[in-house]
């Protein structure tokens, strides 16, 4: 699924460029990829539509059933992970966003639908490098180009990193 998201990623650099999921479907399969992997990249991807729609109702304040200006986190907040997120994150990726958050390049809101994302993984933990793609696919689906120092992160091979 995540070379599947990862294709998406660097064919559609925006969200809002990206075709409707039953086209972007038909392009996948067109470009070789197994239809159960394409299967479980539609199905996530469209939770992350859904996940930053409803980020969207919160941020701007408007009234969505279900939804309420006064979950958004406020600053001297803190985040405690349930049982399942630690579980499902690992102790590797909850350190990675406690990281990004910290660095002040990973708003609250946007770390909530990351954990919604990685929570929607069928395997877990979900590893790190995983974890840098959900990140970066939820920059993609805000439409947020990340700067140079966070797509280095995202991106980074560690194991080509030479220590100096």
């Amino acid at each position: 699924m995540f070379d599947v998201l990862v294709y998406v990623y660097e064919h559609y650099w925006r969200g809002d460029a990206c075709p409707e999921l039953p086209l972007l479907g038909r392009k996948l399969s067109a470009a070789g990829f197994d239809a159960d992997e394409i299967e479980q990249a539609l199905a996530w991807l469209a939770g992350l539509n859904i996940a930053a729609q409803h980020s969207d109702m919160i941020h701007v304040g408007s009234a969505k059933p279900g939804f309420h200006p006064a979950y958004v986190q406020s600053p001297n907040s803190m985040r405690i992970y349930s049982e399942a997120e630690q579980q499902h994150v690992g102790a590797a990726g909850l350190g990675f966003l406690t990281f990004m958050e910290a660095a002040g390049v990973l708003p609250a809101q946007m770390r909530e639908i990351v954990v919604d994302r990685a929570m929607a993984v069928p395997n877990y933990p979900v590893s790190l490098d995983d974890l840098k793609i959900i990140v970066l696919m939820v920059y993609w689906s805000a439409g947020i180009e990340p700067d140079a120092l966070v797509l280095d992160e995202l991106c980074d091979d560690q194991i080509a990193r030479v220590a100096h």
